[in-house]
């Protein structure tokens, strides 16, 4: 079950076809005049054959000079029909692809894995972790910032989101125990449908044999929230299946205190900027505390972020904040401290 968003993603060959839609008559006669064969031109979709890269690549530097350039939009065909559904794209999309050839193989062949950053309770003790992709250990290395920025200006972020989501459920399965929360991230723009979009999250947690109320989703930091109505429906899907959910960074950025009291999510992350010597800081300390004080309106539960020194984690405490993560506990890791391993064998 797929759909165009989070089908695979097919290799462009060094022979095939390119299809324009929106084409004008005036740029199928300027592809057809310099040189290159139209295999047929009719409601405004031009399909032109190729047989080389270079060729390929000419194409495309002509279709860049079009006045429409910035409204067409290009299917890559080669001699392989699509797999399944046919993946159409804008020029710049296409271009960010050819510019990040070896990003895209990343994350077209799913080269990556999960490690996983502990989550503690105000006694120390590891009640959960987040998890976060990574390169393989022995793969090509990359920046995951920049992996999914790629992703997005390319318009794989939602194969790449979905893909990540799936391994870092895999992972769990592999490395914890029962009863220990699992936070997943995921991009909103990425869920077009919550009903559908999430069934494939739903059905990877089932098919591991794990348990729901062990998940926690989390929306990532890097999105705007712009669609809070659209957000509460996927809160609300995820709800429905049992996993809970997170609002991450909030006190920064995008994830504003009334876009937290509006979501009402089930964890809330306050954002490392605040934490970060919040202990020395006045102004800091009252942004917490008001985000403490929202969070408990509606039961949320606090997860203080980014703890380096032992002195926030104190302040966190003493101010009732349920959660911690940060250096101070654990840096991101392919697998869980040796210390919890142990006392998860005894338990």
């Amino acid at each position: 079950m797929n759909c165009i968003h989070c089908s695979p993603i097919e290799p462009i060959e060094d022979k095939g076809i390119l299809k324009i839609r929106r084409a004008s008559p005036s740029l199928a006669s300027a592809v057809q005049a310099s040189g290159f064969k139209i295999k047929s031109y009719q409601e405004e979709v031009c399909e032109i054959s190729y047989s080389t890269r270079e060729q390929l690549l000419n194409v495309m530097k002509l279709i860049e000079s079009a006045k429409e350039a910035a409204l067409l939009t290009i299917s890559i065909i080669g001699t392989e029909p699509p797999s399944e559904l046919e993946r159409w794209m804008s020029l710049s999309q296409l271009q960010v692809r050819f510019s990040n050839h070896s990003l895209i193989d990343i994350i077209a062949n799913k080269e990556f894995c999960s490690y996983l950053q502990p989550i503690v309770d105000s006694s120390e003790r590891i009640v959960g972790f987040e998890f976060l992709l990574r390169p393989l250990p022995q793969g090509t290395p990359f920046q995951p910032h920049i992996l999914f920025e790629v992703a997005r200006e390319s318009g794989f972020h939602s194969f790449l989101d979905r893909a990540a989501r799936i391994s870092a459920i895999e992972a769990s399965a592999r490395l914890l125990p029962h009863g220990i929360k699992r936070f997943i991230n995921f991009l909103p723009s990425s869920i077009y449908d919550p009903e559908y979009c999430l069934t494939h999250t739903f059905e990877a947690i089932q098919q591991q044999g794990l348990r729901p109320e062990d998940f926690v989703l989390e929306v990532v930091e890097t999105e705007e929230i712009g669609d809070i109505s659209h957000l509460t429906h996927i809160f609300a899907e995820c709800r429905s299946h049992g996993i809970l959910v997170a609002l991450d960074d909030v006190g920064a950025g995008y994830s504003t205190v009334e876009v937290m009291s509006s979501l009402q999510p089930d964890y809330v992350k306050i954002d490392r900027g605040l934490i970060s010597f919040c202990d020395q800081d006045a102004s800091k300390q009252k942004a917490v505390k008001e985000i403490m004080e929202r969070a408990g309106e509606f039961g949320g539960k606090v997860l203080a972020e980014g703890i380096e020194r032992r002195e926030e984690f104190q302040f966190c405490r003493e101010l009732g904040i349920h959660l911690a993560q940060g250096y101070l506990f654990g840096k991101p890791a392919p697998t869980p401290p040796i210390h919890f391993l142990h006392a998860a064998r005894i338990s």
